[in-house]
């Protein structure tokens, strides 16, 4: 009984340990997570003030945890949108409730989700409500926002959603000069210009090869635009590049911010990172964390969507 009595104790410190052990690794491993600045996120203004007043403009993006960057994109097409609008008020929704929670619990800004941003404009006494999505195309993320906001079409007299950055060919020839403006001073003929877009499994993915062509149609050959998580991949962004007489290479989101994907999928130190995976290949590579809403073009795009959604309440 003695024996059996310390086996169980010499089992009970075992078990100790090994839990204590995967304690200490899941707080190292979030540590690691935490491992990098993004940013002061007091420097960003959330945008969910009350005193709204009459007439809302609600900016929905997917969002980004890195500070910088939201507020040098998504925080500069709201402030683009509240210069050109002075009569509305503008306002911020994500979509992203992992980010927003995160944000939360890392700095302790509150961001409203689409649900609260909107019943926040009904407790207001909101009774014109544009919506202008920050989205690059009408995917699941658009169409779920458009699905959310018929929810709400008895708390406003009047509302309306603007499109998102790319619905039509103007928007795409608008689209890849500001791109090609944005990175003129590597365009010198041995330089492969290549933008990671997102990618998705919905139709609308075909806005990327849409794009890829309206560049090649302009004579920008040297421009190659691929997915993270879709086509054309960043195997086929590589054979695409190899086909042609380059020695570098830039790699720059297609993306409103330059967040997760940007920083980790694109420029991360992982083998299987766009960076990585064109060094394995020699090529000299560097990386530009810049996201589209940084653009003063993309942005007066933003404002032209919003002018249309406004017009379609007249």
């Amino acid at each position: 009984m003695k024996k059996f009595l310390l086996c169980l104790l010499a089992l009970s410190v075992l078990l100790s340990l090994t839990m204590a052990s995967f304690a200490a690794a899941d707080d190292a491993e979030e540590e690691d997570e935490e491992n990098y600045e993004t940013g002061d996120a007091s420097l960003d203004d959330p945008r969910n003030q009350d005193g709204i007043g009459e007439q809302e403009l609600l900016v929905v993006s997917f969002g980004t945890s890195f500070n910088d960057s939201r507020r040098l994109t998504i925080g500069a097409i709201e402030g683009s949108l509240a210069e050109s609008f002075p009569d509305w008020s503008v306002r911020r929704g994500f979509t992203s409730q992992i980010i927003i929670d995160h944000v939360l619990s890392r700095d302790g800004v509150a961001i409203d989700n689409v649900s609260e941003a909107l019943n926040r404009a009904a407790d207001n006494g909101v009774k014109t409500l544009v919506v202008q999505p920050t989205h690059l195309m009408d995917g699941f993320e658009y169409n779920d926002l458009v699905d959310e906001l018929a929810g709400f079409a008895d708390a406003f007299e009047a509302i309306a959603v603007g499109e998102p950055l790319l619905s039509s060919e103007e928007d795409f020839a608008a689209v890849a000069e500001a791109i090609v403006q944005a990175t003129a001073e590597y365009d010198d003929g041995e330089t492969a210009i290549c933008f990671m877009g997102h990618g998705t499994e919905a139709e609308s993915n075909g806005v990327y090869a849409k794009m890829q062509q309206v560049l090649s149609e302009a004579g920008y050959d040297n421009y190659f635009i691929g997915t993270v998580e879709a086509e054309p991949s960043v195997e086929d962004l590589l054979a695409a590049v190899q086909a042609g007489d380059y020695k570098r290479v830039v790699l720059r989101p297609l993306m409103i911010v330059a967040g997760d994907h940007a920083n980790n999928d694109m420029a991360g130190d992982e083998e299987d990172s766009w960076k990585s995976v064109f060094e394995s290949a020699g090529y000299e590579v560097e990386c530009v964390l810049s996201g589209l809403g940084e653009l003063e073009a993309i942005r007066d795009l933003f404002v032209q969507h919003a002018q249309a959604a406004m017009d379609s309440l007249k």
